[in-house]
């Protein structure tokens, strides 16, 4: 067996494994529904915007701070934006330690997952 049929045995898993049923599932949800599709937007660009922030001065502004927090309060009362949220996270912590051993393999630190 060849390393592109294990590829292909490890993409058959994740289709399946309930984070990535999950994650893919809450997706759609958001994605067939343009106010949730729109708040979700708007909720990164604070994100990244906090993130910005916080990368170039060392802190993040009032502004945006309320604006997160504002933001926050919405989308905890927003059941499927919640969920998608939840699932993002699950399957980034997934995703994370697949590179991590896959990094480990190469030993080579080429995709910054083990600092």
């Amino acid at each position: 067996m060849n390393i592109y049929d294990k590829f292909n045995e490890l993409a058959a898993e994740l289709k399946i494994h309930p984070d990535v049923v999950a994650f893919r599932e809450a997706a759609l949800k958001i994605q067939a529904d343009e106010t949730k599709s729109k708040m979700l937007e708007d909720f990164r660009k604070i994100q990244i915007a906090a993130y910005t922030e916080s990368m170039e001065t060392g802190k993040v502004t009032d502004e945006t701070t309320e604006k997160m927090q504002n933001f926050a309060s919405v989308i905890q009362t927003n059941p499927d934006i919640n969920e998608y949220l939840q699932a993002e996270v699950r399957f980034s912590i997934l995703f994370e330690d697949m590179m991590k051993i896959i990094n480990d393999a190469v030993g080579v630190d080429v995709i910054g997952a083990g600092k």
